[in-house]
């Protein structure tokens, strides 16, 4: 492999562990300026700031987090991740399983497109 798919690699795994401190501002630096987040089942957030909004709002109720990594594989500037998201929140509880498809450039995330079932996540925290 690359020097550039071990570091993206290498950034993606940094990216997944910070996900424990939610701090919104740390999580967008690993945006491009004009990056995208793209929950699948919603609609997608462009742009760091507007990364960094979204983040902090969806994780308001959020408490400890840990991102289990399972599989992570690269080529060139696309990475995918396979996680099991555990999520603790004043609203419910979740493990989440989740698959992340990582577009980079220049060591940043570019667009991050996350496939998960929204149901499982929204029956978790209803209570």
């Amino acid at each position: 492999m690359s020097n550039t798919t071990e570091d993206n690699l290498s950034t993606i795994r940094a990216f997944i562990a910070a996900w424990s401190r939610l701090d919104a501002a740390e999580l967008a630096s690993f945006f491009t300026e004009d990056g995208c987040y793209y929950n699948m089942p919603t609609e997608p957030v462009r742009g760091r700031a507007q990364v960094e909004q979204f983040i902090r709002g969806f994780t308001a109720t959020w408490s400890p987090t840990q991102w289990d990594l399972l599989n992570i594989a690269a080529t060139g500037d696309v990475v995918f991740a396979e996680r099991l998201d555990r999520i603790r929140t004043s609203r419910g509880n979740v493990d989440l399983p989740c698959a992340g498809v990582f577009l980079m450039q220049g060591g940043k995330i570019r667009e991050w497109r996350d496939y998960f079932d929204l149901g499982t996540y929204m029956r978790a925290m209803e209570g």
